[in-house]
């Protein structure tokens, strides 16, 4: 029952720790062979996802490059959000024995599920994959 309970904030940490050193790795210039793209759908269609670009636009946010990494791609902003965020937040409900990131994240979705949301969000990802396919990323 208690993973059942925590399931989130397990998944959670587990996708911030593959960020981060997804990041480190980016820092470091390690890559993987040339030619490869850890995106599936950019190496399978070679196109770019919606989300192409989130990784140089955080690591331009690391230089203080904000509206560069905002011409990049959007979402890395707010990806960088969540990263930063969400391991304090975890942090917070353990020690204080509470779960108002399960309850935030329990409101967002009822709300993310109502049409006059959804619908313009599901517009501005394909507008972003559409600016991704036009920049070639």
């Amino acid at each position: 029952m208690l993973f059942k309970n925590y399931r989130l904030y397990i998944i959670l940490s587990f996708a911030c720790i593959v960020g981060y050193v997804w990041l480190l790795l980016n820092l470091l210039h390690i890559r993987t062979v040339q030619g490869t793209h850890a995106c599936l759908i950019k190496t399978i269609m070679n196109i770019p996802c919606p989300s192409c670009g989130a990784t140089r636009s955080i690591l331009l946010l690391f230089q203080g490059e904000f509206l560069k990494a905002l011409m990049i791609n959007p979402i890395g902003i707010i990806v960088a959000g969540i990263m930063l965020i969400t391991p304090f937040w975890i942090c917070f409900d353990i020690l204080t024995k509470q779960k108002t990131l399960m309850n935030f994240y329990l409101q967002i979705e009822i709300y993310l599920k109502k049409a006059f949301i959804a619908i313009p969000l599901v517009i501005l990802i394909l507008l972003n994959w559409s600016w991704n396919i036009i920049k070639e990323l």
